[in-house]
Protein backbone atom coordinates (compact mmCIF):
# COMPACT_ATOMS: atom_id res chain seq x y z
CA UNK A 1 0.00 0.00 0.00
CA UNK A 2 1.73 3.11 -0.78
CA UNK A 3 2.30 5.87 1.63
CA UNK A 4 0.41 8.65 1.10
CA UNK A 5 1.12 12.64 2.22
CA UNK A 6 -1.17 12.35 4.84
CA UNK A 7 1.31 9.62 6.41
CA UNK A 8 4.12 11.94 5.47
CA UNK A 9 2.52 14.51 7.88
CA UNK A 10 1.84 12.25 10.51
CA UNK A 11 5.06 11.03 10.44
CA UNK A 12 6.43 14.90 10.69
CA UNK A 13 4.74 15.27 13.81
CA UNK A 14 5.39 12.11 15.17
CA UNK A 15 8.83 13.17 14.59
CA UNK A 16 8.40 16.31 16.20
CA UNK A 17 6.81 14.34 19.46
CA UNK A 18 10.04 12.24 19.60
CA UNK A 19 12.08 14.73 19.74
CA UNK A 20 10.31 16.69 21.96
CA UNK A 21 10.45 14.05 24.65
CA UNK A 22 14.29 13.45 24.07
CA UNK A 23 15.27 17.28 24.56
CA UNK A 24 16.72 16.46 27.59
CA UNK A 25 18.40 13.29 26.66
CA UNK A 26 19.60 15.11 23.89
CA UNK A 27 21.41 17.83 25.01
CA UNK A 28 22.35 16.36 28.06
CA UNK A 29 24.73 13.93 25.57
CA UNK A 30 25.89 17.46 24.16
CA UNK A 31 26.64 19.14 27.28
CA UNK A 32 29.47 16.40 27.16
CA UNK A 33 31.32 17.21 23.65
CA UNK A 34 29.36 20.02 22.37
CA UNK A 35 27.55 22.67 23.11
CA UNK A 36 24.56 21.38 25.28
CA UNK A 37 22.14 22.76 22.94
CA UNK A 38 21.35 20.19 20.43
CA UNK A 39 17.74 18.73 21.68
CA UNK A 40 16.97 22.23 22.36
CA UNK A 41 17.69 23.61 18.81
CA UNK A 42 16.16 20.24 17.52
CA UNK A 43 13.13 20.83 19.71
CA UNK A 44 13.10 24.40 18.45
CA UNK A 45 12.75 22.89 14.82
CA UNK A 46 10.83 20.79 14.85
CA UNK A 47 8.30 23.08 16.63
CA UNK A 48 8.74 25.38 13.86
CA UNK A 49 7.62 22.56 11.23
CA UNK A 50 4.33 21.98 13.02
CA UNK A 51 3.39 25.74 12.50
CA UNK A 52 4.11 25.53 8.60
CA UNK A 53 2.69 21.74 8.20
CA UNK A 54 -1.05 23.33 8.03
CA UNK A 55 0.22 25.58 4.78
CA UNK A 56 1.28 22.39 2.84
CA UNK A 57 -1.38 19.70 4.14
CA UNK A 58 -2.61 20.01 0.28
CA UNK A 59 0.88 19.60 -1.43
CA UNK A 60 3.02 16.70 -2.44
CA UNK A 61 5.44 15.05 -0.31
CA UNK A 62 8.54 16.89 -1.82
CA UNK A 63 6.70 20.18 -0.64
CA UNK A 64 5.89 19.31 2.69
CA UNK A 65 9.62 18.06 3.13
CA UNK A 66 11.08 21.15 1.48
CA UNK A 67 9.33 23.13 3.71
CA UNK A 68 10.24 21.29 6.95
CA UNK A 69 13.52 21.83 5.88
CA UNK A 70 12.99 25.59 5.50
CA UNK A 71 11.55 25.63 8.69
CA UNK A 72 14.67 24.05 9.94
CA UNK A 73 17.39 26.68 8.70
CA UNK A 74 15.36 29.45 9.52
CA UNK A 75 15.03 28.14 12.65
CA UNK A 76 17.43 26.45 14.32
CA UNK A 77 21.05 27.80 15.21
CA UNK A 78 24.29 25.47 15.68
CA UNK A 79 25.49 22.79 13.18
CA UNK A 80 22.17 21.00 13.69
CA UNK A 81 19.99 23.38 11.54
CA UNK A 82 21.95 23.60 8.20
CA UNK A 83 22.76 20.21 8.48
CA UNK A 84 18.96 18.41 9.33
CA UNK A 85 17.47 21.66 6.65
CA UNK A 86 19.91 20.40 3.79
CA UNK A 87 19.02 16.96 4.66
CA UNK A 88 15.19 17.49 4.29
CA UNK A 89 15.35 19.80 1.86
CA UNK A 90 16.98 17.54 -0.64
CA UNK A 91 14.88 14.58 0.54
CA UNK A 92 12.31 16.61 -0.87
CA UNK A 93 13.84 16.63 -4.30
CA UNK A 94 14.18 13.23 -4.54
CA UNK A 95 10.44 12.85 -4.48
CA UNK A 96 9.36 16.19 -5.75
CA UNK A 97 5.60 16.00 -7.32
CA UNK A 98 4.23 12.62 -5.18
CA UNK A 99 1.63 12.46 -3.65
CA UNK A 100 2.22 8.60 -3.36
CA UNK A 101 5.34 6.92 -2.02
CA UNK A 102 6.42 3.43 -2.57
CA UNK A 103 8.79 1.81 -0.63
CA UNK A 104 12.28 2.93 -3.02
CA UNK A 105 11.20 6.46 -2.82
CA UNK A 106 11.49 5.59 1.12
CA UNK A 107 14.96 4.48 0.44
CA UNK A 108 15.36 7.55 -2.28
CA UNK A 109 14.45 9.89 0.98
CA UNK A 110 17.02 8.39 3.68
CA UNK A 111 20.22 8.74 0.43
CA UNK A 112 19.55 11.93 -0.78
CA UNK A 113 19.00 13.15 3.41
CA UNK A 114 22.58 11.35 3.35
CA UNK A 115 24.06 12.96 0.74
CA UNK A 116 22.73 16.62 1.60
CA UNK A 117 24.46 16.15 4.82
CA UNK A 118 27.99 15.05 3.59
CA UNK A 119 27.75 17.33 1.12
CA UNK A 120 26.80 20.37 3.29
CA UNK A 121 28.96 18.70 6.04
CA UNK A 122 31.67 17.37 4.88
CA UNK A 123 31.86 14.51 7.32
CA UNK A 124 32.89 10.51 6.16
CA UNK A 125 31.85 7.41 8.44
CA UNK A 126 33.44 7.55 11.26
CA UNK A 127 34.04 10.30 11.89
CA UNK A 128 31.50 10.70 15.15
CA UNK A 129 28.39 12.24 13.38
CA UNK A 130 24.64 12.32 11.96
CA UNK A 131 26.63 10.20 9.13
CA UNK A 132 27.12 7.14 11.62
CA UNK A 133 23.44 6.21 11.75
CA UNK A 134 22.26 7.37 8.27
CA UNK A 135 24.60 5.57 6.31
CA UNK A 136 24.04 2.10 7.55
CA UNK A 137 20.07 2.79 7.59
CA UNK A 138 20.37 3.67 4.02
CA UNK A 139 22.73 0.65 3.18
CA UNK A 140 20.57 -1.38 5.31
CA UNK A 141 17.20 -0.58 3.68
CA UNK A 142 18.46 -1.01 0.37
CA UNK A 143 19.66 -4.55 1.51
CA UNK A 144 16.32 -5.15 2.87
CA UNK A 145 14.57 -4.24 -0.13
CA UNK A 146 16.76 -5.74 -2.66
CA UNK A 147 16.06 -9.07 -0.70
CA UNK A 148 12.28 -8.84 -1.29
CA UNK A 149 11.54 -6.92 2.20
CA UNK A 150 8.78 -5.22 2.48
CA UNK A 151 8.23 -1.12 3.58
CA UNK A 152 7.40 -1.78 7.20
CA UNK A 153 10.47 -4.72 7.34
CA UNK A 154 13.20 -2.77 5.53
CA UNK A 155 12.14 0.80 7.68
CA UNK A 156 12.47 -1.44 10.82
CA UNK A 157 15.96 -2.74 9.38
CA UNK A 158 16.81 0.65 8.24
CA UNK A 159 16.18 1.59 12.11
CA UNK A 160 18.23 -1.20 13.86
CA UNK A 161 21.18 -0.53 11.73
CA UNK A 162 21.01 3.76 12.58
CA UNK A 163 21.09 2.40 16.66
CA UNK A 164 24.04 0.20 16.07
CA UNK A 165 25.84 3.33 14.07
CA UNK A 166 24.30 5.18 16.91
CA UNK A 167 25.85 2.96 19.01
CA UNK A 168 29.15 2.52 17.19
CA UNK A 169 29.95 6.40 18.03
CA UNK A 170 30.72 6.12 21.43
CA UNK A 171 34.27 4.76 20.84
CA UNK A 172 34.72 6.86 18.23
CA UNK A 173 37.24 10.17 17.47
CA UNK A 174 35.14 12.85 16.98
CA UNK A 175 36.92 14.67 14.15
CA UNK A 176 33.90 17.48 12.94
CA UNK A 177 32.30 20.00 15.12
CA UNK A 178 32.86 21.52 18.79
CA UNK A 179 33.40 17.70 19.72
CA UNK A 180 36.77 17.48 17.83
CA UNK A 181 38.28 20.59 19.65
CA UNK A 182 37.72 18.00 22.76
CA UNK A 183 40.39 15.28 20.90
CA UNK A 184 40.38 12.36 23.02
CA UNK A 185 38.19 13.47 25.30
CA UNK A 186 35.73 13.06 22.65
CA UNK A 187 36.03 9.19 23.19
CA UNK A 188 33.10 7.15 25.40
CA UNK A 189 30.56 9.35 24.82
CA UNK A 190 27.51 8.81 22.18
CA UNK A 191 27.24 11.42 19.47
CA UNK A 192 23.84 13.78 19.52
CA UNK A 193 24.07 13.96 15.85
CA UNK A 194 23.64 10.37 15.70
CA UNK A 195 21.36 9.94 17.88
CA UNK A 196 19.03 12.54 16.82
CA UNK A 197 19.15 10.89 13.37
CA UNK A 198 18.61 6.96 15.16
CA UNK A 199 15.45 8.82 16.63
CA UNK A 200 13.95 10.24 13.58
CA UNK A 201 14.44 6.65 11.53
CA UNK A 202 12.73 4.83 14.13
CA UNK A 203 9.95 7.09 13.60
CA UNK A 204 9.37 6.43 10.51
CA UNK A 205 9.82 2.95 11.18
CA UNK A 206 7.44 3.20 13.87
CA UNK A 207 5.01 5.14 11.68
CA UNK A 208 4.74 3.12 8.79
CA UNK A 209 4.51 -0.24 11.81
CA UNK A 210 1.44 1.43 12.79
CA UNK A 211 -0.14 2.32 9.51
CA UNK A 212 0.18 -1.65 8.42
Amino acid sequence: MPITTVDVLTCLRKMADVIHENKEYLTDLDSAIGDADHGINMDRGFQAILKKLPSVEDKDAGTILKTSGMALVSSVGGAAGPLYGTAFMQAGMAIAGKYELEAEDLLAILDAALKGVVMRGRANLNDKTMVDAITPAVNAMREGLGNGAGTVEALEQAAAAAEKGMQDTIPMLAKKGRASYLGERSIGHQDPGATSSYLLINTMAEVARANE
